[in-house]
């Protein structure tokens, strides 16, 4: 089993915020990051109120417009491999390879519910996802679209590296998602963030507090920004 720098409950403090300003975090904490490992297209959120997730990623390349051209890996396999890693929590990353992805649906109730039970804790997809109404309650899926049919859906290669909206993932990478999209954290990053993301608040506070300052004028706003020191 891998070790890491860092516990569940490291990870649970990272829920409290959302992917945007975990991102402002890690550009003090990994600033050759910045413009690197995140989801550059929109995502398509299942429920739009559900906290952010974060958990190791599981990773898997699927297709669905033509059916298997040979050997896939079981089923069974994938479930085994997407599980809960002991206590820390797992998220489901999937690339769609068709050339139109989103053609068939791997999700949908069933595999919710089966994978909120392994203790996945949601799934980030270029791919489409369909049941809305009832997906497992408090599973998150974060899609490139919703559709009515799963066609010839089937996974082609699980623990693999993928490119979802231009996030390039690899199995066991820190990830942070919510209706905004989806980040990786380096595993070296997680424990530091909390305090770089109470610094770049309070730098906002000190801007945002006098914008909202009656009489506010540029003069202002160049104090503010002196005060704040170096922000965004």
């Amino acid at each position: 089993m891998s070790e890491f720098p860092f516990k569940r409950a490291d990870l649970e403090v990272l829920r409290q915020w959302d992917t945007p300003t975990i991102c402002n975090g890690l550009e003090l904490v990994v600033p050759e990051r910045r413009a690197l490992g995140y989801t550059v297209e929109p995502v398509v959120a299942a429920d739009r109120k559900l906290p952010p997730i974060i958990g190791l990623a599981r990773t898997g390349l699927i297709r669905a417009k033509e059916r298997p051209r040979g050997p896939i890996p079981p089923r069974e396999d994938w479930y085994e491999y997407v599980a809960a890693t002991g206590d820390l929590p797992t998220i489901a990353v999937i690339q769609d390879i068709d050339d139109r992805p989103g053609f068939g649906a791997f999700w949908g109730e069933v595999q919710s519910t089966v994978h909120h039970a392994l203790g996945v804790a949601g799934c980030v997809t270029n791919g489409s996802f369909r049941d809305l109404d009832v997906l497992a309650p408090g599973f998150q899926l974060l899609g490139g679209r919703v559709g009515p049919s799963h066609a010839h859906v089937h996974m082609v290669q699980m623990r693999c590296d993928v490119n979802v909206f231009g996030m390039l993932c690899n199995h066991d990478d820190v990830i942070h998602a919510d209706y905004h999209g989806a980040v990786v954290i380096p595993a070296e990053a997680v424990t530091k963030l909390p305090a770089a993301i109470e610094l770049i608040a309070r730098r906002e506070k000190v801007i945002i507090d006098m914008a909202r300052t009656p009489g506010f004028t540029s003069a202002k706003m160049r104090e503010a920004l002196r005060r704040a020191g170096e922000i965004h």
